[in-house]
């Protein structure tokens, strides 16, 4: 998959003696593997609540960051942050009343068959961890994902993760299924087709001598083009890797903590019950924390055995980051305000869309929003330029998206919690100008 708003060096003209000269020194001391957002990179300064500012003092929109998921520098997360860096700072080898609090407090928003919890810096980590822990389980080792996942960047993650594009192979232990296209494929049909799909990989996998240990599923496609619904239609491929005796996994790294506003956790939607919740990103607003919470019978016999230990995972200032970030989602009612708001948002983008047929579909749930562009309404014709100019003149305009799916024509809109009806109107009405204009 390309990056729809990637600077390259071609773009350089356009920037400031200053930003030309911060590009040269990064590139120095960086090397060539980091990739900068936008034709004209944001030398950002400053953020607060749904705004960045850049250094020169003009903000922007943020419509696109779900680490910070309950606003940039939230008060009662940087407090908790700061007091808890003031008092100790050190690992789960010893007791710590707030780690344990804060496994309860998380554990109590999934159903009670997932009661415990383990604690990584990164969502890679926690998919890697949970990859490791299936394996155990099952004793195999095939793995099924969607053809555009993306789910890590460790070395046994990256295996499992297209998206990082054709450089990084796949593992050979690793099949593909097309994801779900709720655009293109009748509903009735998708639950059906996508349950099929991943029988015939289960059914490769063993052709090849190879034992399924689970299918891996970020809860709303976010990499592959965002796709929400229909609800339930995952059941069918869940059943598929259970017969098989693989795991189901649920990736929440990004549907999860409220954000899809009809549920905290995104496989809550479509009624399945995974065997392991992989978490990450907003966690901790910003603080490097992820984990999963499984199933007991899961961790029982992989745990004395192997006896996982993270030294930063779960200390107790990221215990404290993720406490407060819990206590804002549901003491502010954010994950209301997600469906509330996201509803708003999409009722004003779909009225967009009956002017401008280049949005040729806008779904999602809650705060996570695909708006797919194309050519040609009727053949339903993927159009990635348009969407490389609208991602970019809407930057232009101070609001910050960005773009995913397989042909890189996707706007992917996915802001922190607590935007408002009002942030959502200035989002419309950029992107009217945006399109008037393309």
């Amino acid at each position: 998959m390309s990056m729809v708003n990637a600077f390259t060096n071609e773009n350089l003209e356009q920037l400031g003696e200053t930003e030309r000269a911060l590009i040269a020194r990064r590139e120095k001391v960086l090397g060539p593997a980091y990739r900068l957002f936008y034709e004209r990179p944001l030398h950002l300064v400053r953020g607060e609540g749904i705004w960045l500012y850049d250094a020169d003092g003009r903000r922007y929109l943020d419509a696109y960051n779900n680490v910070a998921s309950v606003g940039h520098c939230h008060p009662r997360v940087v407090e908790a942050m700061a007091s808890q860096s003031g008092i100790l700072n050190s690992h789960t080898r010893y007791l710590h009343e707030g780690i344990v609090d804060y496994a309860e407090r998380l554990t109590a928003t999934f159903p009670a068959y997932l009661s415990q919890a383990m604690f990584t810096c990164t969502g890679s980590e926690a998919n890697d961890l949970a990859y490791r822990i299936a394996r155990h389980v099952t004793g195999g080792s095939g793995i099924v994902i969607t053809s555009l996942a993306y789910h890590g960047l460790t070395n046994a993650v990256a295996e499992f993760s297209p998206s990082l594009g054709e450089a990084v192979n796949l593992g050979a232990h690793v099949r593909t299924v097309s994801a779900p296209d709720s655009y293109r494929i009748p509903p009735e049909e998708m639950q059906e087709k996508f349950g099929r799909d991943v029988r015939a990989a289960i059914a490769d996998l063993k052709r090849h001598g190879i034992k399924p240990a689970m299918l891996i599923v970020d809860t709303i496609f976010s990499s592959d083009g965002i796709f929400a619904g229909p609800k339930g239609f995952l059941k069918p491929a869940v059943a598929a890797i259970r017969e098989a005796g693989g795991l189901f996994i649920a990736d929440e790294v990004q549907p999860g903590f409220g954000r899809t506003g009809e549920a905290m956790w995104g496989f809550q939607r479509h009624g399945v019950e995974p065997d392991m919740v992989t978490i990450g990103k907003p966690m901790a607003n910003g603080y490097p924390m992820a984990g999963i919470v499984m199933k007991p019978e899961m961790i029982a016999d992989f745990g004395p055995k192997a006896r996982y230990f993270n030294t930063f995972g779960g200390n107790p200032v990221a215990a404290a980051a993720g406490s407060a970030v819990l206590e804002v989602i549901l003491g502010e009612n954010l994950q209301r305000n997600a469906a509330d708001t996201g509803n708003h948002l999409m009722a004003g983008l779909r009225r967009l869309a009956e002017t401008y047929p280049q949005l040729g579909d806008v779904r999602g749930s809650g705060l996570f929003v695909g708006v797919e562009i194309v050519s040609d309404a009727d053949r339903k014709t993927p159009d990635a330029a348009m969407t490389t100019r609208i991602v970019n003149g809407l930057r232009e305009r101070g609001v910050l998206i960005s773009g995913s799916g397989p042909h890189a024509n996707i706007l992917k809109i996915r802001p922190p919690l607590i935007f408002s009806r009002d942030n959502a109107d200035l989002l419309v009405e950029s992107l009217r100008d945006t399109l008037a204009k393309a």
